[in-house]
């Protein structure tokens, strides 16, 4: 199977229907070491329904553990999703309250079968204006998972790359001020090792859902050169064969890195 998909993978062809995608029609030595998903749309699925929009979020949890699934049956290292910005305290107090405590009501349906498929729970963010029940979720389920050796799960909460790249700059200044380094030696790597998101691979594939086409201040150091996938459907409604979908166009795409193809 994996021959006849490499033959017509080639010649640029198109599966027929990406909804019926296995693993064996994706290339083994072209899978993206890490996606990141900009989880969008939950509210607008609950309107489009009738429906609250915390409903959304709590339809949101479930493509979450789709989502997951889906990544660890492609061999994915790492996913990291998007699930709370710097700027998304501005949203209504009700709805914020409710974010806060979607990790909680997660990881308490979802851990203990995070950890029998060996699943590594991350985060990446600000935890000093969480509340205290979400941060404790985040710590046990990150306790409880530390050994675990396969796929990460690295939830970005509470997190805006304008503000990682500023804090990382920060300090970078204060060990210029302290004589540690001089500004002529710092490089790419002192930055990137200063970032949230330092340890981890940037993201070989973005995804976005809801139709939206922006970055919203999400990983913009670590995605200078990841393929960039957005599909219309809302977070609720995103699935195995999405992920599936994106994966084989991600791996139709020729990555140059700013050079020319050999």
């Amino acid at each position: 199977m994996i021959k006849l998909f490499q033959s017509w993978w080639k010649k640029g062809d198109r599966p027929a229907s990406s909804e019926n995608l296995s693993v064996a029609d994706l290339l083994e030595n072209n899978i993206p070491e890490h996606v990141a998903i900009i989880m969008d749309g939950n509210g607008r699925w609950a309107r489009k329904r009738g429906m609250p929009r915390n409903m959304g979020h709590r339809s949101g949890m479930k493509a979450v553990k789709r989502a997951t699934i889906a990544a660890d049956e492609l061999g994915i290292s790492v996913l990291t999703l998007y699930a709370f910005s710097t700027e998304n305290w501005k949203r209504p107090k009700e709805e914020v309250d409710y974010l806060m405590a979607i990790p909680q009501e997660f990881l308490a349906l979802e851990l203990d079968e995070l950890v029998q498929k060996n699943v590594r729970i991350r985060m990446m963010g600000y935890t000093k204006e969480l509340p205290d029940h979400t941060i404790a979720a985040m710590k046990e389920a990150i306790e409880r998972t530390k050994n675990n050796t396969g796929l990460i799960l690295n939830f970005a909460l509470n997190y805006g790359s304008r503000r990682e790249i500023t804090e990382s700059v920060k300090e970078l200044a204060h060990s210029v001020q302290a004589g540690e380094i001089s500004a002529e030696d710092i490089t790419e790597e002192m930055i990137q090792s200063r970032l949230l998101s330092s340890g981890l691979p940037d993201p070989d594939l973005l995804i976005r859902t809801s139709g939206e086409l922006r970055l919203s201040n999400f990983m913009l150091w670590q995605t200078a050169y990841s393929e960039l996938w957005f599909t219309d459907l809302y977070w609720p409604d995103f699935g195995r064969e999405h992920l599936f979908a994106a994966v084989a166009e991600f791996q139709r795409r020729t990555r140059r890195y700013g050079g020319l193809s050999k």
